[in-house]
């Protein structure tokens, strides 16, 4: 094949520069300006009835900006537009009607601020188990239930239904014994399940029934500490009941309705009397306009007979719940709830229900607790948007209870926790007064500090407050019992005092919770506080320097809570911390953490571990600064080093900050101290030549290579920047065909184009070494580029060399495009030395015949596509770089313009604006010989 030689055209940065700026125009003022509101002219035509009229036209103008979104808030959107066509009485008839039953619903709907029954259910059920054995009694059904045919009248439909509630209690029980707590539920789901498929199948006495017998399940106390679960479980089927009921009534059944209200209330027991009746008391509504209003006070009142005050308050839980659905705004109700539960709180003490407890082996204190959901919600329904008088009245109802502590806590529970907060040292006297056998002490101060974690108590009191919540939390023996108090004042402690107070609450905790590790036991506690602690104290300095904070963190002995709460400190600090520190109480405590965190890292921590902690651990080192002192910043990246050496990531952080480093020290120390200078940055050199062979990823070899030889270079160390580049040369043939990706495997041909690229635009300014020969970089880089394996059916390779045509090409020029500062490039070192442009033409023809070569291997038709495409890109870069009135080079693009289109893969588009590119730039007086070049390359059709 005939050698073409290379011959590249004259470049003038300086001037096409100037002509690819953009023209600048003089604006007067008040013309167009970007930022100017538009003036639209909008023109109206108007067409005229009769026949021959002219049609007239109007013009207005609007100097306001137009929004393309603003029709829809001018109403022209298509919905807007509809409404617009509507009858305007109608359309505001119904709105009107429409806002006024949602103003109505709205004064008797709760809010969302109002924690529904539905977000405790799961605590309760988790809170309240047992082992002992449960019993259940399960309905069976009778013949009477049966479901009428769907071919009966409704009037005999009706009278089958009255006959069947005339007997109620008709129909086998089944005693199922001796049942785990799982058994239990599983027979209750059962349940629920038939009562939904009873009332599927129009069974709708079958359904009462199955709520019935439930229902009276709610009387058995047998198992009294798993009674609020089963009180759960049990309405949970009621709220089932009552979801079927309203649907179903309609205004031709009221008589049938009224029966079945009568029936249930000729339910001999009381406890599914209330309940059922209860259940369905929506369905009042239908019946009354003043049905609730009136059915309310009389439930509340059957609930004084119920003699067992357990079963009793969860009933009046209930009632207040179905209050709140149905009339929320009857406080009076709720309250008359409560009141009741008070005039039978002395039963709680009584001789019936302490000899229940002795029988079932249960302690007052643990019986107490059971009270606790049932009381926390009647008190919620009762304090919700509640005046703060309200509170008022309910502590002086405690104080005349004997200042009661489990109604006490409730209290502090239900009650807005600013109302709470205003009387903090109330409650203290209150809580010192009560009773601590039945209901301890400290539970009452940690309901109180969750109060003041919400609500800030009057200044001139926080002290003492604190003070005497600590006397009565530090004397707690139980670490559990103490460490669940602490946490939560911690939090108070935080908000409102200083390093002193915390250090001392540390050092509390800590003499709590070492003895016998107790600490173990009580991971999640430790961690609230610490997560506290850094969401109140954002300056680090001040944190570190608490004499008890690395001694605390010293008790996360388990690993992976110790790097949790290592992964919060971090976290809090990168996230407040907003200069960069070099505080060394900081330092050694973060390198510290981060250590910690490092040190987790094993075979089989996951990738994404690996990367949050790079992460974390790089965000450190970028906040770490000892402004000009360049060699301590220097030494701290060497301990870093030293430190978080498996962790790749943050290897390559250090590389880069050190690259970094070095150029601020060039850009500081410019023109003083240049020995010294030199030294620091031969020693900033020296850790990335030795740090970036430890790397695992080959293309963060490769490019820190290149980053580091770059800055070598910018400081004039060309022998260690050569050093740089001759390891990136030799790395390429390591190169593995696909890399890992984000744990997907990508070729890796790409990432390799890129990487040569950027390695060219640096070659183009780097001097040859006077021992090494002619562009000895760029041969060795050849070398490799032609030894490596490509896939066979890829293209890179080839516009790799184009890429290497376009360095050799700039490197004929007179002076090249840019420089570096001090540094001798090869424009300067040769001066267009005729020895050194024939090296360069020599090494041009070689990458020619080699993409010339590859062109002519894509000659089958599979590859056809391919080669037009390449031959388009080789074209280009000869019209870029070539100098066209060269006959052999000129001939030579006129030959890849024809193979592009001669097979019909040519892309068309592109080809037309090629061809007008190069009609334009005929016209310039250096260009002229384009203008034949345009006559000698045809466009092809493709019909």
């Amino acid at each position: 094949m005939a050698a073409f030689p290379w011959h590249a055209r004259s470049r003038n940065y300086t001037s096409e520069f100037e002509s690819c700026r953009l023209e600048a125009v003089p604006v007067e003022f008040g013309d167009y300006h970007p930022l100017k509101p538009i003036t639209v002219t909008e023109s109206k035509t108007k067409k005229m009835g009769r026949k021959g009229s002219t049609s007239s036209t109007s013009s207005s103008s609007s100097s306001s900006m137009i929004d393309p979104l603003s029709s829809v808030l001018d109403g022209t959107d298509p919905l807007s537009l509809f409404a617009a066509t509507a009858d305007p009485v109608t359309t505001a008839a119904n709105t009107d009607s429409t806002r006024k039953k949602r103003d109505k619903d709205d004064s008797l709907a709760v809010g969302s601020d109002f924690e529904p029954w539905s977000s405790k259910r799961g605590e309760i059920l988790a809170r309240y188990t047992t082992t002992e054995k449960l019993s259940i009694n399960l309905y069976m059904s009778s013949e009477k239930g049966k479901a009428t045919t769907p071919g009966s009248a409704v009037s005999e439909k009706v009278r089958t239904r009255l006959e069947e509630l005339d007997d109620l209690e008709e129909g086998s029980q089944k005693e199922l014994l001796n049942l785990t707590q799982q058994d239990y539920m599983n027979r209750i789901e059962d349940l629920n399940q038939s009562l939904k498929d009873a009332w599927a199948s129009d069974q709708k006495v079958k359904a009462l029934k199955i709520v019935i017998q439930c229902s009276k399940l709610l009387s058995d106390t047998t198992v009294i500490q798993f009674y609020p679960s089963k009180f759960v479980l049990i309405t949970d089927i009621l709220d089932t009941f009552d979801n079927f009921t309203p649907e179903s009534v309609n205004d031709t059944a009221k008589e049938t309705c009224l029966n079945w209200f009568f029936k249930i209330a000729s339910i001999r027991e009381l406890i599914p009397r209330f309940y059922v009746e209860a259940a369905i008391l929506k369905c009042n509504k239908f019946l009354s306009k003043t049905g609730i209003s009136e059915c309310l006070p009389r439930l509340t009142a059957m609930i004084r007979g119920i003699g067992d005050p357990l079963v009793a308050v969860y009933a009046r839980a209930y009632m207040c719940r179905v209050g709140m659905e149905v009339a929320p705004h009857r406080k009076e109700s709720l309250n008359k709830n409560f009141f009741d539960f008070l005039l039978t709180f002395k039963q709680m003490h009584g001789d019936t229900v302490q000899n229940q407890l002795v029988v079932q082996c249960v302690e007052i204190p643990l019986y107490l607790t059971l009270y606790s959901p049932a009381i926390d919600w009647i008190l919620q329904c009762i304090a919700y948007r509640a005046p703060e008088i309200l509170l008022t009245e309910m502590m002086e109802r405690c104080k005349k209870l004997g200042n009661n502590a489990l109604l006490l806590n409730s209290v502090m529970s239900a009650f807005r926790a600013e109302f709470i907060a205003a009387r903090s040292m109330d409650f203290i006297g209150m809580i010192k007064e009560c009773d601590e056998s039945g209901f301890p002490k400290h539970l009452l101060f940690r309901s109180l500090g969750l109060n003041l974690a919400m609500a800030d108590p009057p200044e001139c009191d926080r002290l003492q407050i604190l003070n005497e919540a600590w006397k009565v939390i530090t004397k707690l023996k139980n670490p559990q019992d103490y460490i669940n108090c602490a946490e939560v004042w911690v939090e108070y402690t935080c908000r409102h005092f200083t390093k002193r107070e915390v250090n001392t609450v540390l050092a509390d905790v800590i003499k709590h919770m070492t003895p016998d590790r107790a600490f173990e036991d009580a991971y999640p506690q430790l961690q609230s506080i610490i997560q506290k602690i850094i969401t109140y104290f954002h300056d680090f300095s001040v944190l570190f320097s608490a004499e008890k904070f690395l001694p605390f963190l010293d008790m996360f002995q388990k690993e992976s809570v110790r790097v949790e709460v290592c992964k919060c400190i971090m976290e809090a600090f990168i996230k407040h911390q907003q200069d960069a520190t070099k505080d060394p109480v900081i330092l050694n405590a973060l390198l510290h953490v981060c250590k910690t965190m490092h040190d987790s890292v094993n075979a089989l921590t996951l990738e994404d571990e690996k990367r949050m902690l790079a992460s974390l651990i790089n965000g450190f080192i970028k906040m770490v600064s000892f402004g000009r002192d360049f060699e301590q910043q220097l030494s701290f990246y060497v301990e870093a080093r030293s430190m978080f050496c498996n962790l790749e990531p943050v290897l390559v952080q250090l590389v880069h900050s050190v690259n970094q480093l070095a150029m601020e020290t060039r850009k500081v120390m410019k023109g003083n101290h240049s020995r010294k200078t030199a030294a620091f940055v031969r020693a900033c050199v020296a850790f990335c030549f030795i740090t970036i062979p430890s790397l695992t990823s080959i293309f963060a070899r490769l490019n820190l290579y290149l980053n580091s030889g770059q800055v070598a270079l910018a400081n004039q160390c060309l022998s260690q920047a050569d050093a740089f580049f001759k390891a990136a040369v030799s790395l390429v043939p390591e190169v593995p065909k696909m890399i890992n990706i984000d744990g997907k495997m990508r070729p890796s041909e790409p990432f390799l184009l890129e990487f040569f690229c950027n390695f060219f635009s640096t070659l183009l300014i780097v001097p040859d070494h006077p021992e090494q020969g002619v562009l000895f970089l760029v041969r060795g880089l050849l070398n490799v580029i032609q030894d490596y394996t490509w896939e066979d059916n890829s293209d890179d390779k080839v516009r790799i060399y184009a890429n290497v045509l376009h360095l050799l090409s700039a490197m004929t020029q007179e002076t090249y495009i840019y420089h570096l500062d001090k540094v001798d490039s090869n424009d300067t070192l040769y001066g267009g030395d005729s020895k050194f442009l024939i090296e360069i033409n020599k090494l041009c023809e070689t990458v020619i015949a080699q993409i010339l070569d590859h062109l002519k291997t894509l000659g089958q038709e599979e590859t056809l596509k391919r080669q037009s495409q390449l031959a388009l890109y080789f074209f280009n870069s000869i019209l870029a770089h070539g100098d066209l009135r060269n006959n052999k080079l000129n001939q030579l693009s006129v030959n890849l313009w024809n193979l592009a289109q001669k097979h019909g893969f040519a892309d068309t588009k592109t080809m037309v604006k090629t061809l007008e590119y190069i009609k334009r730039q005929s016209k310039q007086p250096e260009m002229s010989h384009f203008t034949e070049l345009a006559l000698r390359l045809p466009l092809q059709s493709r019909t």
